[in-house]
């Protein structure tokens, strides 16, 4: 007994997770009456979960914990689709675009398009859409290639559709690096499957893509460049000086000895990171080159600016 003679309501079952169907919980022996419990809260019709508390989840970690909690009603012929299945994949999406309010649900066509609380339904050719199982979630969705296909129907800057094919066909440069998600050529596949929104877009993005690039800044610097007028750099390039490896810098014109880094959020508030960062710097200048060191503010506020430091650094390097 609690206080005021209160009964304590009984637990869970832990097998259960945080999210649950009404079926489920009734083969686990829970009552009715449980399930309208303070601690029970109603995502989605048929659906129970834990009331948690996700506002410290950020916006991709929100759609993660939204996807499993559908997942738990999705029928046989539901998967996840476009921004949301980006996300799924560990993909760059803008966070101003994402939309975590409602998640992108499909099924093939001709079926009708789902239509729940809280999600944006889709119906499409089974042409445009190849389906995977997640690798540690279960659920269907569409591959990496076919929501790098999709991508003009949220994004809106080809730098942006370029960091997505990145990210997809990332390619492993360190042991410890996951396989890439898809190919260059499963990119092309999917851009010819058929008429598309966007495929002007997607046209202008594939030819840019490079395998080695690790982050949505980094593709920006590059592309930014490019627009430039400027050299191609080098792509995590290894810089090896007298049979020594020195750095893997970002972006780097080796003729020139000059490297590009661009430094993350993170490179500030990790001391080991920042430590790393400052020993191959160093190591960098005793050989020779000349690193210049990018920030946000630089890619996406200033970038005219940026383009200046970096066109005169290859002029007196010439």
């Amino acid at each position: 007994m609690t206080q005021a003679g209160a009964v304590r309501r009984p637990s869970l079952p832990a097998h259960l997770g945080s999210a649950f169907s009404l079926a489920d919980a009734r083969d686990a022996g829970v009552s009715a009456s449980r399930l309208r419990a303070q601690d029970v809260e109603i995502p989605f019709r048929g659906v129970r979960a834990r009331r948690e508390r996700v506002e410290t989840l950020g916006a991709e970690g929100l759609i993660r914990e939204r996807a499993h909690r559908y997942a738990q009603r999705m029928t046989e012929h539901e998967f996840f689709t476009h921004a949301t299945a980006a996300v799924l994949w560990d993909l760059p999406v803008p966070i101003s675009l994402l939309g975590a309010e409602r998640l992108d649900v499909g099924v093939h066509w001709p079926r009708r398009a789902p239509a729940s609380r809280a999600i944006r339904g889709y119906s499409l050719r089974p042409e445009l859409v190849r389906l995977q199982a997640h690798p540690r979630r279960g659920f269907s969705l569409a591959s990496p290639a076919s929501v790098w296909a999709q991508s003009p129907a949220f994004l809106t800057r080809v730098e942006d559709v370029v960091a997505l094919g990145d990210a997809a066909t990332r390619v492993p440069l360190h042991p410890d690096d996951p396989p890439a998600l898809a190919t260059v050529s499963q990119l092309q596949a999917a851009l010819d499957a058929g008429r598309r929104t966007g495929i002007a877009l997607l046209r202008r993005a594939l030819p840019l893509i490079d395998p080695r690039a690790r982050s949505r800044p980094e593709t920006w610097l590059r592309l930014l460049l490019r627009t430039a007028g400027m050299p191609a750099p080098g792509v995590n390039l290894d810089v090896v000086v007298n049979g020594r490896w020195l750095a893997q810098v970002d972006l780097a014109y080796p003729a020139h000895r000059l490297a590009l880094e661009y430094e993350g959020e993170h490179h500030l508030t990790d001391a080991a990171q920042w430590a790393r960062d400052i020993a191959r710097v160093e190591r960098l200048t005793e050989a020779g080159w000349r690193v210049i060191r990018v920030t946000k503010r630089d890619v996406f506020s200033t970038p005219g600016v940026l383009v200046a430091r970096v066109r005169r650094a290859l002029a007196e390097r010439e």
